[in-house]
């Protein structure tokens, strides 16, 4: 949640371009590395109907393999690029500070996440809520096995503080 990537669906910027975000996971941290782009999502103006099994998933930080958090993005707005998304984790992982260019919100489905901001902290379990304004700072420890839904009313990118989430960010 926690990486920078825009996903309306155009080409990840660098933090360097200040694509920077806030929560939660894929682009380019102040380490240099690139994450992969997500799966291009159709822009559709009827309804959509998926089921979570059908859903594609793409790594966010595939330089941490197997261990990377999941993303899937659910629909991009063909105007306004806001965007609607999941994020998985097999792995618990410590989702560094990093903030989004467009207003953010979570929802917890499965698992308990603790997000913070300015100095403040939060335990968010299933039908959990949590809203970040544009471009506050924030980071995230999700669990093992959480699945999180996430809107953001622009684009979807996120710019990392400190540089992505590595290895040592894996919680045992």
């Amino acid at each position: 949640m926690f990486i920078k990537m825009a996903f309306n669906p155009k080409p990840m910027k660098t933090n360097n371009r200040l694509l920077i975000i806030s929560v939660l996971l894929g682009a380019v941290g102040l380490s240099g590395s690139r994450a992969q782009s997500p799966s291009p999502v159709p822009t559709i103006n009827g309804p959509i109907f998926q089921k979570l099994a059908d859903a594609k998933w793409d790594k966010i930080l595939p330089d941490l393999g197997d261990n990377s958090p999941l993303i899937c993005i659910l629909h991009v707005d063909p105007t306004t690029h806001a965007t609607q998304l999941l994020i998985r984790t097999s792995k618990a992982i410590h989702v560094r500070k990093h903030w989004h260019t467009a207003n953010e919100t979570h929802t917890m489905v499965k698992g308990t996440a603790v997000l913070a901001c300015e100095g403040k902290r939060a335990e968010i379990g299933p039908g959990g809520f949590n809203f970040m304004p544009a471009k506050m700072v924030h980071e995230a420890w999700l669990p093992a096995d959480s699945l999180t839904f996430i809107t953001v009313d622009g684009a979807w990118d996120v710019n990392w503080v400190e540089g992505p989430p590595t290895t040592a960010d894996l919680i045992k």
